[in-house]
């Protein structure tokens, strides 16, 4: 599994379709968070917009009061089962050229959005508890 103690699905920060640019910013910078689920009237994952999605909006010269998620979202997501094991996680990033990859569960709906940053942090703390028990045996 990627993280046992990982946030659950409240944690997942969503926003409708129709949420303007600017409320997206706002949302981002007020929970912290590099992107946002979209959701739509008939699923919980219609897409996903992220920080760079925002700025290239705006350099494109978009107005963020008249621009939706869904205008700048990536539509239908490639998605992994919550749970699977974080190597599969990488591959599937890798293969498929992303950054952020939404778990879901049997429903479909949004449990995890896994970020290549908790990647490597969870890798880095595998490596540090290796690194600990080598020095241990020395």
């Amino acid at each position: 599994m990627v993280d046992p103690t990982a946030p659950r699905v409240e944690d997942v920060v969503r926003l409708p379709e129709d949420a303007s640019l600017d409320q997206v910013a706002e949302t981002m910078h007020a929970e912290g968070v590099g992107s946002v689920v979209v959701t739509g009237e008939a699923t919980d994952l219609a897409g996903i917009v992220t920080d760079r999605d925002v700025a290239l909006a705006l350099r494109d010269g978009i107005d963020p009061t008249q621009t939706t998620a869904s205008d700048v979202m990536t539509a239908d997501p490639v998605t992994a089962e919550q749970g699977a094991e974080v190597f599969e996680v990488v591959e599937m990033m890798r293969e498929e050229g992303v950054r952020r990859l939404p778990l879901v569960d049997e429903a479909g709906d949004v449990v995890r959005l896994v970020s290549l940053d908790d990647v490597l942090a969870l890798l880095g703390e595998e490596f540090a508890d290796v690194a600990a028990l080598v020095e241990a045996q020395t």
